[in-house]
């Protein structure tokens, strides 16, 4: 996700709203809890004129609303509502397709009525099903006979009636019925009881949805069929964008999900107000959140994720009561936390020096030749960007990792390595600030937006780190992180290892407050953001980065290379096209010879690891199973699959991998044995051709 901060006079129509928008607040209109989804709001017409007019205006794509958003975006709508076409009725979907030419003129009008009654009539199969599900749990099922699930929603069709759902939902149960049985010893009473909370759970939790989710929901869908980035930010939506840009928070210093109804700690915050209270541990469920010392303890099971984090956010300082059941008990425990601002530490630039012996030395000789390499994992481009435009010390990525590479350059390392695998993105400024940390000043990132080129530049003369320097990436490296490879790449920098090619994100999306944008006054009413994709970015060498992403110099085998994950896969993706080149000086630092040298080096070593044989013999089944479109509900054959391999498990835990904050800097496993192998080679090559610095 780029993010560039571009606000400009609005038109008429959005001055017109401020003005009515004014009128309702004076009046009392506004609505300060959630609607019951009965209706819209007022606030509703304000923000969907205010959205579809910037849209308009200033979309990338300058397609025809009428043209494009109506059919894409009613699909998009139900798709996001019913993923697996589980709920819905044929004869919904072909009620609502009916709608299909209108969805424009609803916008126009201000009305989105439409979603509201499409939102209610799916609790109503949702509450059918739940029905049907809880009596599905209770049969008794055979898992010796031949039947299948499919697992691919574009080869099913929504059921044509209560009978053909019911069929659905039987399979569905029998395969979630095989996956618990084999993730534990949990005894089929508690299995069926599971499963009972689970649907039941989610089912309350779509009664829980609040106007503001619905509307964000809606606005998304329709409009990501321009492009899959566009997007409507509801007010609590662009508070966690803040938090995550800022890298802190006033709470308690733990990371949450929800489980079968359950909210659970995945993680506590090394540093933070539960670590260092001492008590709250990973895998412990919270069932009720109590405000301050005498507050009544609330009821949190089954309530929505979202509204536990409010309850238990709070400002540094004061106390919070959570009713715990730990891992591992079933008696609840009653913890009293005093909430303080939370560092997000995990998730800035960290680093650590490997000092590895040379390949082939006597690592117990204490005169064999050794270097040393810097590795700086990256998760995210962040930056403060209010402390910042408020001219404050802000915190950034670019300045924390000045740092590290100034202490870098105290410990006399060989080498950096650069972890950019699980970068989703961020600031382009960053961006654009950090590359130039390796580069004397040029052209970083071409940007074509509204018919014109623009050419952002580092222009501040020098370079923290001019060594060796290795790119470390992989198809979750996306956007911002694009835009750093890229140009690494294109001056021919540094070395860009991993996956076959980066994520393929080539568009800048600007962030425009809704409050601000109606208003134009500042610190307004929060009305939530518009994510709006408007250029598109491309390299100091005139290619986008879109769909194509950047191509690494030597590929290293991963299952995330073959997961359907990247922006070619997503709906809607903008095409990958050129523009000319900027002028600017290349470096020396990748030579043709080297690279094909090292690529020989490292296939060598791939071919005689076991670990390495091991990845791809499971590629090869992951690649076999994602084929198959179907699962087997036969146990035996079930069972036979998953213990090659579980593709829908290992995916998961990718994902999950890119999402978790490790404690270490960087998991040293046989993938990154091969990395530093990689980046000891480089730094000989180049010293043999006198590129980089002898030791």
């Amino acid at each position: 996700m780029s993010v560039r901060n571009a606000i400009s006079r609005l038109r008429h129509p959005i001055c017109l709203v401020a003005l009515a928008i004014s009128a309702a607040l004076i009046a009392g209109y506004w609505s300060l809890v959630p609607a019951d989804l009965v209706a819209p709001r007022p606030n509703d017409r304000f923000v969907t004129n205010a959205v579809t007019s910037l849209i308009r205006d200033r979309h990338i794509s300058k397609e025809s609303l009428e043209e494009v958003v109506s059919e894409r975006g009613l699909k998009s709508f139900l798709r996001a509502l019913d993923p697996m076409k589980m709920y819905f009725l044929q004869s919904d979907i072909d009620e609502f397709m009916a709608q299909k030419d209108h969805v424009n003129k609803m916008l126009e009008d201000k009305d989105i009525s439409f979603a509201y009654t499409v939102f209610r009539r799916f609790l109503q199969r949702v509450d059918e099903r739940v029905k049907q599900i809880d009596e599905l749990i209770e049969k008794d099922f055979d898992f010796t006979v031949d039947e299948y699930m499919i697992t691919d929603a574009d080869k099913l069709r929504h059921p044509r009636n209560l009978e053909e759902a019911r069929e659905r939902w039987r399979l569905r149960i029998k395969y979630d019925m095989l996956v618990l049985k084999g993730s534990d010893e949990t005894e089929e009473r508690e299995l069926r009881d599971r499963l009972h909370r689970r649907y039941q759970s989610f089912a309350r939790r779509m009664h829980q949805t609040d106007a503001d989710e619905l509307l964000e929901m809606f606005l998304t869908a329709v409009f990501s069929s321009l492009d899959p980035h566009t997007a409507y930010m509801s007010p609590s939506t662009l508070d966690n964008f803040r938090i995550q840009m800022r890298l802190n928070l006033e709470g308690i210093g733990a990371a949450l999900q929800m489980e079968d109804g359950y909210t659970k700690v995945s993680k506590v915050i090394p540093g933070g107000a539960a670590d260092r209270h001492g008590m709250l541990q990973a895998e412990d469920r919270i069932i009720g959140v109590g405000e301050g010392a005498d507050g009544q303890i609330v009821d949190i099971v089954d309530m929505r994720l979202n509204d536990v984090v409010q309850k238990i956010r709070g400002q540094a300082g004061t106390e919070v009561r959570l009713k715990v059941i730990p891992a591992g008990s079933k008696e609840p425990q009653t913890y009293t936390i005093t909430r303080a601002l939370v560092e997000l530490k995990d998730s800035e630039a960290r680093s650590k020096v490997f000092v590895e012996p040379a390949p082939g030395a006597d690592p117990d000789d204490p005169a064999a030749e050794s270097f040393k390499i810097g590795v700086i994992s990256l998760p995210s481009f962040y930056m403060d960007m209010e402390a910042a435009r408020r001219r404050e010390t802000f915190k950034s990525t670019t300045r924390d990792v000045r740092k590290i590479l100034e202490d870098f350059v105290q410990e006399d390392v060989d080498a950096v390595v650069l972890d950019l695998r699980r970068n989703g993105g961020g600031s382009l400024t960053e961006a654009i600030n950090l590359t130039g940390l390796f580069i004397d000043r040029g052209p970083v990132v071409q940007v074509k937006g509204g018919g014109r080129v623009e050419v952002y530049e580092d222009d501040v003369p020098g370079m923290e780190w001019t060594g060796p320097l290795v790119v470390l990436t992989s198809k979750f490296s996306a956007s911002a992180s694009e835009i750093l490879a890229g140009a690494i790449q294109d001056y021919g920098r540094g070395l860009i290892v991993g996956d076959s090619s980066t994520h393929g994100k080539g568009t800048v999306q600007s962030l425009l407050d809704i409050g601000s944008e109606l208003f134009k006054i500042p610190n307004p009413i929060n009305l939530g953001a518009l994510k709006l994709t408007q250029q598109q970015f491309y390299r100091p060498g005139g290619a986008s980065t879109q769909k194509r992403g950047v191509l690494a110099d030597i590929v290293l085998p991963s299952i995330t290379d073959h997961m359907d994950i990247s922006e070619g896969d997503l709906d809607h993706a903008l095409e990958f096209d050129r523009i000319p080149a900027a002028k600017y000086a290349r470096m020396n630092m990748v030579p043709q010879e080297v690279v094909q040298t090292l690529s020989t080096r490292s296939q060598a070593r791939i071919a005689e690891c076991d670990e390495f044989a091991r990845l791809n013999r499971n590629i090869e089944r992951y690649l076999e199973q994602k084929q198959r479109k179907r699962v087997s509900l036969n146990e035996e054959t079930f069972r036979a699959e998953r213990a090659e391999l579980d593709a829908e498990r290992e995916e998961r835990k990718q994902l999950e991998e890119q999402n978790d904050d490790e404690d270490e800097v960087v998991k040293r496993d046989f993938y990154f044995d091969e990395v530093l192998a990689i980046t000891h080679d480089y730094v000989g090559l180049l010293q043999q051709q006198r590129l980089a610095r002898a030791r």
